[in-house]
């Protein structure tokens, strides 16, 4: 494929090295005794006007009220509400909340209400809640990686003078030190820790990200008084491990059943003999017209027949593009959104579609979170979702205004090569993974206990094989499972310039020991000065923070462009690392039993999409039993969606798999002479990209996925025959 799938990396927020001001260390707090406290009993009156004034609505919905009234006994909660329920009021309400209650209360002093900090990987979702919050007159900013120097120092200076009320911020955040240093000094503490998407807390949700296991650390190590966990998408499974996590108890778990009365879920089998043609990259010259896909002639019946702004979701960025283009040219209003197109184009169709200039979105997952459009009419479904999760969120965001809408999902033979490709990428080889743990450990080698070892994760991914994720969790594993280091402030390992005309005389005449350093050992090249940072240090006396402080200074008042590139992830050694070969060896196995777990986990999350689609039930009441819940008032159905229209399941699409032999792979044997790395080989033949598959520029070849309608497992074991013949 000439593309991959979007897993939301280019809307998730990413950490900068933040080279933090001295804050001056705020006195210890001290108690002011009043009145008496205040009654449980009013804590709901006092969040119902908090509603009312600062968000204009007269009731609470949902487990709302549940939610806010376990925060403001101080107690830790877990909210698991649908998509669109007012998840976000849940913490807000309690922030205004804290500052009346200690008035009450008397335990504080005034002015030192401390901040609420909200934990959320959506760079969009926190720039556009801090826009409403300020406009409705409520104290918040967010520290993310869009901000320059000069802004983190204005957020920083607020929270020192206790005039912020919330702070939003990435999960990578809390790897730098000086940040969690700085929060642990904030007037009146922290009052609240509220952890959006949870579910990426659990191993075992749908979207794990490693550094969410380390927000329950932070929790504890900034002595966060209580604890709220968000999210729409939580299995029994993943809610235990949240509650086991952040402490909650089960009584102040509260949620509320996905199911949607206004949403009308419906599904359609198309048999498309040759579909996968049309996930074979555009390179070869080869893609059939998009139109030949028989999938669009139901979806061209399906738009005309219910009018309104419609999300189409699609597996792959190519065929956000082509769907568009062909929608277009049938007279549809409709653009495509992908992680791969400019930052300005993404911002442009966002915009053009929330203000009703475009009608029809084609989208891969990327579109879709922290966006709030109420009147989206329909939701479809082209390619097979990757989980029951991601389904269940993606149709969550139609109808929120409570009018009638519909989701409409096709199932095609590409149901099963996608579920095989969603699940098969993230498992590298036990050859790839023994050597990214031997180079790990090699790098920390010689180093005593709280020694520090830097490290380039692209470089351990090239070089590995090993794509960005599985590598995140690798490292993860190796730091909260095993206890050997923890991460702290990344860095840039490269910095340079453009010289503004003022920076010369500026430069020059400036005599602080910064200035000399960075004058004296800035390397003028044809448009840019390089710094070498570390030679800069050694060769001034001056420190690393002084010194990227001076930059980040000079670029904030214009004097520079700075420029920084090469991200080098450092970790702190806790503990001895083995040093023999079994003991690394013991590692390295349980480390690889882990992903091929994760493995086996991701392609039975493919096969429940499939179920839940074709099952003899009620799709709203299987979605609802998927999270442990069921349908309100004890109903059984919904009535209205396509299996309870026809009280008959929806077939399965026709699964075609070719049988592989020795002479199948012949082709792919012939055109790479690699034999060290079987499951290397069956991802080139099946169409999976990795990091080597890209260096080696194989997805060009015409052997990249040319063993697409093969099952995956057959070609492993034979190109493992193959290997082991080739090491004998």
């Amino acid at each position: 494929m000439a593309d991959e799938f979007d897993f939301d990396d280019d809307v998730f927020d990413d950490v900068d090295e933040a080279d933090l001001a001295e804050l001056e260390r705020p006195a210890k707090r001290q108690k002011t005794v009043t009145a008496a406290p205040m009654a449980e009993s009013d804590h709901l009156t006092l969040a119902k006007r908090i509603l009312k004034d600062n968000f204009g609505y007269e009731a609470f919905r949902h487990e709302q009220a549940g939610v806010i009234q376990s925060l403001l006994a101080g107690e830790n909660a877990l909210a698991v509400f649908p998509t669109g329920a007012g998840k976000s009021l849940c913490y807000q309400i309690p922030a205004l909340a804290f500052p009346e209650l200690d008035a009450v209360d008397g335990i504080r002093d005034p002015g030192r209400a401390g901040v609420t900090i909200v934990v959320s990987p959506l760079l969009a979702l926190m720039k556009d809640q801090v826009d409403v919050l300020r406009k409705k007159g409520i104290a918040a900013d967010s520290v993310d990686s869009s901000k320059k120097y000069e802004d983190l120092q204005a957020v920083y200076a607020k929270l020192r003078d206790s005039e912020l009320r919330i702070l939003y911020c990435a999960p990578e955040r809390l790897n730098n030190e000086g940040f969690v240093s700085m929060i642990k000094d904030v007037p009146g503490g922290i009052r609240l820790v509220a952890v959006d998407e949870a579910h990426c807390v659990s191993e075992w949700g749908h979207s794990f990200r490693p550094d969410y296991l380390k927000v329950a650390r932070f929790a504890q190590e900034i002595q966060a008084e209580r604890v709220v966990c968000l999210t729409a998408t939580a299995t029994l499974k993943v809610a235990d491990d949240i509650c086991a996590a952040f402490n909650i108890k089960k009584a102040h778990v509260f949620k509320t059943s996905p199911y949607r009365p206004n949403l009308e879920l419906h599904a359609k089998t198309i048999e498309n003999p040759n579909v996968l043609e049309h996930y074979v990259p555009h390179k070869l010259g080869k893609a059939p017209k998009a139109e030949s896909d028989k999938r669009f002639e139901e979806l061209f019946r399906f738009l005309r027949a219910n009018r309104g702004p419609t999300l189409v979701y699609v597996a792959l960025q190519h065929l956000a593009e082509s769907h568009a283009e062909v929608l277009t040219k049938n007279g549809f209003n409709a653009a495509a959104f992908h992680a791969g197109l400019k930052t300005e184009r993404k911002q442009h169709v966002q915009d053009a579609f929330m203000a009703g200039r475009i009608q029809i979105v084609c989208a891969t997952i990327a579109f879709g979170m922290g966006i709030d459009k109420s009147n989206i009419r329909a939701v479809v479904h082209w390619d097979l979702a990757s989980t029951v999760e991601e389904y269940s969120q993606q149709i969550g965001r139609a109808g929120r205004d409570g009018l009638l809408s519909k989701c409409m999902f096709f199932l095609a033979p590409s149901a099963f090569y996608l579920r095989e490709l969603f699940a098969r990428g993230d498992l590298p080889s036990r050859r790839s993974l023994a050597g990214l743990i031997n180079d790990i450990f090699s790098l920390a080698r010689g180093m005593r206990v709280h020694g520090v070892f830097k490290v380039s994760h692209y470089k351990q991914e090239r070089e590995f094989d090993i794509r960005p994720s599985p590598l995140s969790i690798i490292y993860a594993t190796l730091e909260l499972h095993y206890g050997l280091f923890r991460a702290v402030t990344p860095e840039y390992s490269t910095y340079k310039f453009e010289a503004m005309p003022s920076y010369y005389p500026l430069i020059k005449n400036d005599k602080s020991k910064e200035a000399k350093a960075i004058r004296e050992n800035a390397k003028k090249k044809i448009k840019f000065h390089d710094v070498d940072i570390t030679a800069t240090c050694k060769n001034s006396g001056v420190s690393r923070f002084e010194i990227v402080r001076k930059l980040n200074d000079l670029d904030s008042r214009g004097v520079l462009k700075l420029q920084t590139t090469g991200m080098e992830f450092r970790y702190q050694i806790e503990k001895e690392l083995p040093d023999t070969e079994a003991g690394i060896n013991e590692i390295i196995d349980k480390v690889l039993a882990d992903l091929q777990g994760r493995e086996k986990d991701a392609i039975h999350r493919g096969q429940e999409v499939m179920d839940l689609i074709t099952g003899a039930k009620c799709f709203a009441r299987a979605l609802a039993e998927h999270f442990g819940m069921g349908l309100p008032n004890g109903q059984i159905s919904c009535g209205h969606c396509t299996f309870c229209m026809t009280k008959t399941p929806v077939r399965p699409p026709t699964r075609r798999v070719q049988v592989t032999t020795a002479a199948s792979i012949q082709p792919v044997l012939k055109a790479i002479d690699i034999r060290d790395d079987a499951r290397f080989l069956a991802r080139v033949a099946f169409g999976i990209k990795s990091p080597r598959v890209t260096q080696l520029k194989l997805d060009k070849d015409p052997v990249w996925q040319s063993l697409a309608d093969h099952d995956f497992d057959a070609l492993l074991a034979e190109f493992t025959r193959v290997c082991g013949k080739a090491a004998a």
